[in-house]
């Protein structure tokens, strides 16, 4: 019996065009009036979900950068994970090194940090998220202990691919993994979308097999591995298909909708 749903939010939650579809909305009304927990989990900052959550009108814990940072339906924090200064600041400087034309961002609990807010792809990500970034001196968060939860790469999709590959390789205690063809995360190695769901899981006092996962991209197959049923969208990759127990409509079609309908969850 399902007892608490995991989504994630881009690709999967919301459309092509960053919306909640009706349908959708509706599913996850009816799954709070049940008392079954829906939680999104993202690689996204918490502000850049609470904007998705307010529209709606639901109140909800969620899952942030991907479980490096989990958060009550209150907005009190169950779990933070930041990346070690000596690991920051040997990524960054590897980045710096190696590779031109991208853009870093360096996110703390509920801050976002980069070096110029009027690059186009930061300016094009807060019209897409409506989080604010903020100028900063990296190496002045460092020496002052402010650490980050996660580091995101901007580029384009070779570059990203060949900086997912080559960072991977050079920086084993870091997780890195494209969360799409443009972005680029890099968290603690401990830190998954697993993690952070059994965080959660604990807090709600249920097991794995009790939950159900939705998701479309690479970084949400820790979770898919974890949970009890794992719903992948149709929209997804085919190499990420192999881990669902079934897969469901696009995004852009409301496959949560219609997943949670067809089983009666909902």
């Amino acid at each position: 019996m399902i007892k608490i749903v995991f989504s994630d939010i881009d690709g999967t939650f919301l459309t092509n065009d960053h919306r909640v579809t009706k349908k959708t909305e509706d599913a996850v009304k009816l799954l709070l009036d049940k008392n079954i927990p829906f939680v999104l989990v993202s690689a996204r900052m918490p502000e850049a979900i609470y904007p998705i959550t307010n529209k709606i009108g639901i109140k909800i814990p969620i899952i942030s950068y991907s479980g490096g940072l989990v958060l009550t339906k209150e907005e009190e924090v169950l779990y933070s994970k930041t990346i070690a200064k000596e690991h920051t600041e040997a990524v960054l400087k590897a980045i710096d090194d190696g590779w031109k034309d991208v853009t870093v961002n360096y996110y703390v609990g509920r801050r976002w940090f980069v070096r110029d807010v009027n690059d186009k792809r930061v300016k094009y990500e807060m019209d897409i998220t409506e989080a604010t970034a903020e100028n900063a001196d990296f190496r002045e968060l460092m020496n002052n202990q402010i650490m980050p939860n996660k580091i995101l790469i901007m580029c384009d999709p070779p570059i990203c691919e060949e900086m997912e590959r080559e960072l991977g390789k050079m920086f084993p205690p870091l997780n890195v993994v494209r969360s799409s063809k443009f972005l680029l995360e890099i968290m603690d190695k401990s830190v998954s979308k697993a993690t952070g769901i059994n965080v959660m899981l604990k807090h709600y006092g249920l097991t794995a097999a009790e939950a159900l996962g939705f998701g479309d991209n690479y970084n949400d197959v820790d979770m898919f591995k974890l949970v009890g049923t794992a719903v992948v969208m149709g929209n997804a990759p085919d190499p990420v298909k192999k881990y669902a127990n079934e897969i469901t409509a696009t995004n852009e079609d409301s496959g949560i909708w219609e997943y949670l309908t067809k089983y009666a969850i909902v």
